[in-house]
């Protein structure tokens, strides 16, 4: 078995990690894929995604079987002519289908007492047009989909959704807590109570909250914010019935990140053992979703094994919500270098630390004291431990710790601790924890932050970059993102310093503006925004630009909800 955190797998290696069975149709649709690719590889607008979301119209094998028998070429392709008479007869060629289009219940075209804070008309209007694209990105699945669940990859919710738009066309989960931020504030209570039950429904069903609501993203989950959302709407709703259905799926969830291979232990420099977490997909092959992609990425390697672990780190980078960046390589320039399953990173141990807080009022609530406290000394536990091996006091910032195999005990199953495995690359990831009660109520890690984040240079006129690097994927410079907008923020105004509010108001402004002004250019809202200029959309990464866009319209009327917008204050930089 591959050692934790090595490099590379030598080719005698037997990698025992979990694998997560694929099933049959996805199967199909990825060699589905695959021949559509060798017809439009030079088409720019190629998308991958686009085969393994199609749905059929006839049962698996008789589709297979009539797939055997289309005519091919010389060098065993299919003609365009022949490929899409098959799509046409054997699949539903709208990669949509299987979801309908809902307006939500809930949805009022100005809602009482919406964004009383927004003095600007110029302001408001555009906040009820971004609040209006929650009747566009709402879904429900069919009924069809529940009655033949084999004929799609498609996920079957009972409750309405909300998906994050263009190609986008389904459930994702930590883009699901700022599109429940957002409608907290357009104060559509049902509908972000149906996504909670809705993410409950896969955690009882897998044992974790799925990346998305495809069979194809069951080998992973991503970023674990579920009793976040369960908090802020009871925080709104005091919905009890929502935390007594909540809290056996939180602490399934919970168990899922502390066990197998997401936890390690690591030895600090006083000898005290501390239990954290990691990314660590159930994978080892290329992403359905992205197969032709990855197997190009995979290419450069030399043997088969070394191709199966890039699989993994690939897979497990997508769990992190940051697929890619150079913060996961050891190159930040050669994706090849992946190294996801290495790191210890500093924003996934923040949320577990909200989790385990977040459970332990759950169960106050309920009334649960033994479950309160066990989760209020784990939370406590984790502090100590995030503090022991990510906080470097020389930057003021949380630090991504990298795994050494030669700093690994085998018959131990720990890692000591070296000052030189902390990332000292500044990342926005390295202030997550500010959004946390155990860090943001600590009046002095606070100012140090505050300080930190000033001099970081990750400050631009449009918003806080994700990094410094500028390595062409989509999680680095220049691009800025609304969630990590949004708990940088957050964390600066609940700490209750004047000088810490003062500078997360001004991210925020900076962060409206551009959204604002890119609103008025194109016409729609962006998943990510290029912090260099006011009004720019982001790039990079292995697909095209999307709009929509679910977690960017949530931050947007989160921080109008929370700061407003004076009369006065100019909307552009002009």
């Amino acid at each position: 078995m591959c050692s934790k955190g090595s490099k590379t797998c030598p080719k005698s290696c037997k990698d025992s990690s979990p694998v997560i069975p694929t099933t049959p149709l996805i199967t199909f649709l990825e060699r589905l894929q695959e021949t559509a690719f060798k017809i439009h590889a030079q088409q720019t607008e190629f998308d991958p995604k686009h085969y393994v979301d199609l749905s059929l119209k006839k049962d698996l094998c008789v589709t297979v079987e009539a797939f055997e028998k289309l005519p091919r070429t010389e060098n065993g392709s299919v003609t365009v002519k022949e490929l899409n008479r098959f799509v046409e007869e054997y699949l539903n060629g709208d990669a949509d289908e299987g979801l309908m289009h809902v307006k939500p219940e809930d949805f009022l075209a100005e809602p009482e007492e919406f964004l009383l804070k927004v003095e600007n008309m110029e302001v408001r209007e555009w906040a009820l047009e971004v609040h209006s694209l929650w009747k566009n990105l709402s879904r429900k699945v069919s009924d069809r989909v529940f009655e033949r669940t084999d004929f799609y990859t498609l996920l079957p919710l009972r409750n309405p959704l909300v998906v994050p738009g263009s190609r986008f066309r389904e459930v994702y989960y930590w883009d699901s807590y700022w599109v429940i931020r957002g409608l907290l504030a357009s104060k559509m209570y049902d509908t972000a109570r149906g996504i909670i039950c809705n993410l409950i429904s896969l955690v009882e069903e897998y044992g974790y909250v799925p990346n998305g609501a495809r069979a194809y993203y069951t080998n992973r989950s991503q970023p674990p914010l579920l009793s976040s959302m369960v908090m802020d709407v009871y925080n709104r709703t005091h919905d009890y019935k929502l935390v007594l259905k909540s809290l056996p799926a939180l602490l399934k969830e919970h168990q899922f990140w502390n066990s197998g291979m997401h936890k390690v232990m690591i030895q600090d420099a006083e000898g005290s053992r501390h239990a954290l977490c990691r990314y660590y997909a159930m994978w080892d092959k290329p992403r359905p979703e992205s197969s032709n992609i990855d197997r190009e990425t995979a290419s450069k390697l030399s043997n088969s094994c070394e191709r199966k672990q890039l699989y993994r780190e690939l897979a497990s980078a997508a769990e992190s919500g940051w697929d890619f960046s150079s913060r996961w390589m050891r190159n930040g320039f050669d994706l090849t270098t992946l190294a996801t399953t290495s790191i210890i990173p500093v924003d996934l141990n923040a949320f577990i630390l909200k989790m385990e807080l977040d459970i332990s009022s759950l169960a106050r609530i309920t009334g649960n004291a033994r479950t309160a406290a066990r989760f209020r000394d784990s939370a406590e536990a984790r502090k100590r431990a995030i503090n022991s091996i990510l906080w470097n006091a020389e930057m003021g910032q949380w630090l991504d710790y990298w795994l050494s195999d030669s700093l690994y005990i085998e018959s131990k199953d720990v890692y000591i601790w070296n000052a030189s495995n902390q990332n000292k690359n500044v990342l926005a990831s390295n202030f997550i924890p500010l959004w946390i009660q155990s860090f943001n109520s600590d009046v002095k890690t606070v100012d140090e932050v505050v300080q930190s984040l000033q001099s970081s240079g990750l400050i631009y006129p449009a918003g806080i970059a994700t990094s410094l690097t500028k390595s062409g994927q989509q999680w680095d410079f220049p691009n800025g993102w609304a969630p990590l907008q949004h708990m940088i923020v957050e964390g600066l105004v609940r700490s209750g310093s004047k000088e810490a509010k003062v500078v997360a108001e001004d991210i925020a402004v900076k962060w409206m503006r551009t959204n604002y002004v890119a609103f008025k250019r194109t016409g729609t809202m962006h998943e990510k925004y290029d912090v260099q200029k006011c009004g720019d959309f982001g790039g990079g990464g292995e697909y095209a630009p999307q709009t929509g866009f679910g977690w960017s319209n949530g931050v947007v009327l989160a921080f109008l909800e929370e700061f407003g917008w004076p009369e006065q204050r100019k909307l552009n930089f002009s």
